[in-house]
Formats: structure tokens, C-alpha cells, sequence
């Protein structure tokens, strides 16, 4: 790894809110080759047909460069496994980590074993949080379940989806600001819903 810390983004977001999809059409971008994916499992996230290569049981090159691997253990270990293999000449350099969570996930524990191990905060820098919000759903998922409410609050960048099947969104915009005023909203049917301004390439 080079010696500046890798930046590390996590994308985060409640069951059927996007995250494949946007996660498919960020890894598209040039920009993001050499670009490390942590996901839960490959079988979650559909990305198959961007396959390209076996690295071993844990890691498959993408056609666009990016690598992409599953959380062995936990994201500590997963985190570590990858400074490993860099240190030691398996893995080429990569620029940045992308780490999507799975839909239920609280935030806040992945933050803190980004800032709060000696040998994670050395290697890599927490870039930032982007929280995708279905337009359909957003309001009632909101209102039953505190992971979504923790997603948002925890985010820096705030993806509102399915826009095009929800045209009215000031309910759930206003709602979402109340959570979290710092954030900023990206609509994910707008140009800005790309990797230049949710990852920071």
C-alpha cells in the first residue's frame, strides 16, 4: 500500500434501497479501477456478469479493475488480509476500499473499527459515508426500523432512489434532513449520482 492511507467508503442503505444498482453503475467508471469492493457475500450484490477473474476463494477481479472481495471473519481481518497481501506482493497497489454493508447494518461499528484500530488507522482513512433511501419506502422504513435511522444520521452523502417511481419526496426530505442537516442530498437519477461526487475520485 502506498504510504498515504487509502481512503475507504461505506455504502450503506436499507433492504431494497439501491445499493446494487448504484453500486453496479459506480463500478463502471474508469476512475474507480483499482478499487478494492468489501461486500458481505458476491451472491448478494449481482454483480456476476462484471466477473473476470478467480483471485482465490475470497477475491474476483472485475472487468474494471476493481477487486472485488468478501468480509472473511470480520472487516478487521478482511481489512488486515488485504495490507497482507499488498506487503507481501499477491495484491497489486489499490487506491481505494469501497465497503458496502448489508442492509440491516448499523453503521456505527464499522466506523469504529475504522478509527479505533492502531494497524486500520495507519493503512487506511475513513472517506466517508453515502446512505441510499428508497423514495418509495423511505418514510415507513424510517419510522420502523432504527438501522435505517442510524444510516442516515451517520452519513455524509444521502442517496435518494427510486425517485422516478416517487415523485413527490418533501416528506421524506424534510424527514431526512431533520436526521441529519449536515448531509449532503444527491437524487440518484441526477448526473451527480456518480463516483466523481459519491466516492471522491
Amino acid at each position: 500500500m502506498p504510504v498515504a492511507p487509502v481512503p475507504v467508503t461505506i455504502i450503506t442503505g436499507f433492504l431494497g434501497a439501491g445499493k446494487t444498482t448504484l453500486l453496479n453503475r459506480l463500478l463502471k467508471d474508469p476512475a474507480l479501477a483499482d478499487t478494492i469492493v468489501i461486500v458481505n457475500e458476491f451472491g448478494e450484490i449481482g454483480l456476476d456478469h462484471l466477473f473476470i477473474e478467480t483471485q482465490d476463494d475470497n477475491m474476483i477481479l472485475m472487468a474494471s479493475g476493481c477487486l472485488c472481495c468478501t468480509i472473511r471473519g470480520d472487516l478487521i481481518s478482511t481489512l488486515e488480509d488485504l495490507i497482507k497481501k499488498y506487503d507481501t506482493g499477491v495484491l497489486k497497489a489499490f487506491k481505494r476500499v469501497i465497503i458496502e454493508t448489508t442492509g440491516l447494518a448499523d453503521p456505527a461499528p464499522i466506523l469504529q473499527s475504522l478509527i479505533g484500530h492502531p494497524m486500520i488507522v495507519v493503512r487506511y482513512t475513513l472517506d466517508g459515508v453515502v446512505t441510499l433511501v428508497d423514495a418509495v419506502n423511505g418514510v415507513s422504513t424510517l419510522d420502523n426500523h432504527i438501522e435505517a435511522v442510524k444510516q442516515v444520521a451517520i452519513a455524509d452523502r444521502i442517496v435518494v432512489t427510486k425517485t422516478d417511481l416517487q415523485k413527490d419526496t418533501d416528506t421524506l426530505r424534510a424527514r431526512l434532513k431533520n436526521l441529519n442537516p449536515a448531509a449532503i442530498f444527491i437524487d440518484a437519477q441526477s448526473p451527480e449520482a456518480d463516483a466523481e461526487h459519491l466516492i471522491g475520485t
